[in-house]
């Protein structure tokens, strides 16, 4: 889902809660959502992570290869 159709589900309260618990602004969101400006790899994480993954990180940065810092992350956790 775009995270402009998940914003437009909220009243304009749940959005800026939404912000705060995502550590970010209402503004901010929406400069995203409208792609006036690009979401942080911590921001697309909590974005996933508060939307209950309605909004994918894939969705919100293409550009980032996400399956393999995935992929990563799991081989460092691996025991050596």
């Amino acid at each position: 889902m775009r995270l402009k159709d998940y914003l437009k589900r909220l009243t304009i309260k749940q959005r800026m809660t939404f912000a705060e618990r995502c550590g970010t602004t209402g503004n901010h969101l929406r400069n995203i959502s409208y792609q006036q400006k690009r979401a942080s790899v911590p921001l697309c994480i909590a974005l996933e992570r508060e939307t209950g993954g309605e909004v994918r990180c894939e969705e919100l940065r293409p550009d980032i290869d996400w399956q393999f810092l995935q992929q990563r992350k799991r081989r460092e956790a691996e025991p050596a």
